[in-house]
């Protein structure tokens, strides 16, 4: 698990100063896991993985405690269900405080309590008091001076704003103002920030083709496929920066100009169902990738640059008691085991994944290929092409599933990788495509994996040593050979057993 640090999560402080000080990107932790952690091991884990920043999405004792002298920047929730009691007693919400933040301070460093979740979109009724609910928790931080340590705020849905394109346009949801004015208001007056949800993924797929893949996954675009605000002549390259300029664009809207936004949720899920064909392993670590990589450039938006926007990517884990489709269990970086989804893949300056170094990269099937293609291309690679195509028999580790696309893959990884990763070696008349995501699974290991594995290895095993335990090539050429050959597979399977934690 070591192997996969995410050393990326860079330490910051309050976003109140997002101008003058470093964005940094938090992970949200949610619990419907049916082999959840404990709390030692989530924090064992973040730790590992230099995580600075984490929201709750409750208060929970032991997960509290858990996160205390660890210096971890820590977000509290108070659940919608516990909104309506706090709201309308300011004795309830001290007696919350008291026993969901002072109990654990300053030990566990608590920055943050959201109240409630998208409460104006899910739970409606408890509107009316949202707003005193909030009050009333920061009079009770204030009257222990915790008042301009812990900030006290709401993540809204930015389906609350309407009209979001372009971003100058932008509105709140007008049913809400009586709400979002006094919101806004006491914001401004603590000090605080704008909580929002964006999520460029539900976007995309409500857009019905009006919005690109590209420009949901902050890929490069060519000038005249950005986004312009014809009001503005602001140019927009990503779904992102445009939902943060309308949330900006829609304060400002009803008079507020410089209260900033933190982004509490963001993500992308790297599975769904059928009709979900972009919930993709590929999608899921180039948007993630991307999104950390332009929240840690504190490049702000094109209303705001160079103004950070934190962000806590969601999620942490892979949720699969969720309700709903395949992919409202699919947001998580890692599994119950702490085993990463995916390596995401960064570049440039900073603290960086540690696996990045190897710049791996595997040669696969391009999704949607003419089968007809991919079956000749198949045979050229276990033909002429000489890959070792044994393992894709019946009965052996990569036969299943057996479909061509699948063997494709394995055959053409492994040509790819025994050229070198040459350019032109992974286009196969067009029916590949190069991945940052490993395509192995269960006990069939492709070859990139295993040069991974054998390099990172040497974490544990030194290759020096390992050379000096066998003989010098001058006294026995042959031997020594098979001997390097039998230490790099000794290496490669020790490797393997510390990711899966069997060793």
């Amino acid at each position: 698990m070591g192997l996969f640090l995410l050393a990326l999560f860079l330490m910051a402080f309050s976003a109140t100063c997002a101008d003058e000080e470093a964005a940094f990107i938090g992970v949200n932790i949610g619990t419907a896991l049916s082999d959840m952690p404990d709390p030692t091991q989530v924090v064992a884990l973040l730790k590992s993985q230099q995580i600075q920043h984490v929201r709750l999405f409750d208060a929970d004792r032991a997960m509290l405690l858990a996160l205390a002298n660890t210096g971890i920047h820590v977000t509290v929730s108070v659940p919608n269900d516990q909104l309506l009691g706090i709201g309308q007693s300011n004795s309830t919400a001290a007696n919350w405080v008291s026993r969901n933040v002072l109990a654990y301070v300053p030990a566990t460093n608590i920055t943050a309590i959201a109240v409630g979740s998208e409460v104006l979109t899910t739970l409606p009724n408890a509107a009316p008091v949202l707003v005193s609910a909030m009050s009333f928790i920061h009079s009770a931080l204030v009257a222990s001076n915790l008042g301009s340590h812990i900030k006290v705020s709401t993540p809204h849905s930015s389906s609350v704003i309407l009209d979001p394109f372009p971003p100058s346009q932008a509105f709140f949801n007008r049913t809400w103002e009586p709400v979002m004015v006094p919101l806004l208001k006491f914001l401004q007056s603590t000090d605080s920030y704008l909580m929002l949800n964006v999520y460029p993924y539900y976007d995309y797929m409500k857009a019905s083709g009006a919005i690109s893949l590209d420009y949901a996954l902050f890929r490069p675009l060519l000038p005249t496929k950005e986004a312009v605000d014809l009001n503005t002549l602001l140019h927009y390259t990503n779904v992102f920066d445009a939902v943060v300029d309308a949330a900006y664009f829609a304060t400002s809207y009803l008079n507020f100009t410089n209260i900033p936004v933190v982004v509490t949720e963001s993500g992308w899920p790297s599975k769904g169902d059928s009709s979900e064909p972009d919930a993709t392993l590929d999608n899921a670590n180039t948007y993630n990738s991307n999104l950390i990589r332009h929240i840690l450039n504190n490049t702000g938006t094109p209303k705001h640059p160079g103004i950070a926007v934190s962000t806590y990517i969601y999620e942490l884990y892979n949720e699969d008691l969720r309700p709903g489709p395949v992919s409202e269990k699919n947001w998580g970086l890692f599994d119950g085991n702490g085993m990463p989804v995916y390596i995401l893949r960064l570049t440039g300056s900073g603290t960086v994944l540690a696996n990045d170094t190897t710049n791996q990269t595997y040669c696969v099937a391009r999704e949607g290929a003419d089968k007809k293609m991919l079956q000749a291309a198949l045979d050229w690679a276990c033909g002429p092409g000489k890959v070792d195509c044994s393992p894709l028999l019946q009965g052996q580790p990569c036969y299943e599933p057996d479909t061509v696309a699948s063997h494709a893959s394995y055959a053409f990884d492994a040509y790819y990788h025994r050229m070198a990763m040459g350019e032109g070696t992974c286009n196969f008349n067009g029916v590949a495509t190069i991945t940052t995501t490993d395509p192995s699974h269960a006990s069939c290991i492709f070859s990139g994996r295993l040069l991974l594995l054998s390099s990172l290895s040497y974490k544990f095993f030194s290759a020096s040593v390992l050379e000096e335990m066998a003989p010098s090539q001058t006294q026995q050429p042959l031997l020594h050979q098979l001997i390097l050959q039998f230490l790099v597979v000794i290496r490669v399977l020790c490797a393997e057993k510390i990711f899966t934690g069997t060793l």
